[in-house]
């Protein structure tokens, strides 16, 4: 899945200005994890991480797949592509997770 063309370099910081999305987006640097497994190290409520899943599915940030009954969550491609180590490049700046 591609950035939704509608979203900018100001539209993902403002998704990432938010310290829920920027864990949720730290433990997928990490590798692809079940929504239980983001809950488990992110305590809040799992309609609220939901919520927060969403906004960033919406923003071409993570995608999301069956896994069975579960849900898989992982980097979309768009942002692997722009992986430096543990940083995202969102082409007007670079966010590192050091």
């Amino acid at each position: 899945m591609k950035v939704p063309p509608d979203v900018n370099c100001a539209t993902l910081l403002k998704v990432l200005a938010d310290d829920t999305r920027l864990d949720v987006v730290r433990q997928l640097m990490d590798g692809p994890r079940h929504v239980g497994e983001l809950n488990a190290s992110i305590p809040i409520d799992q309609s609220l991480l939901s919520h927060h899943l969403k906004i960033l599915r919406e923003s071409g940030i993570v995608t999301a797949s069956r896994d069975g009954k579960a849900v898989l969550y992982r980097l979309a491609p768009s942002m692997e592509g722009r992986r430096k180590g543990k940083a995202l490049n969102l082409g007007c700046c670079l966010i590192s997770f050091e």
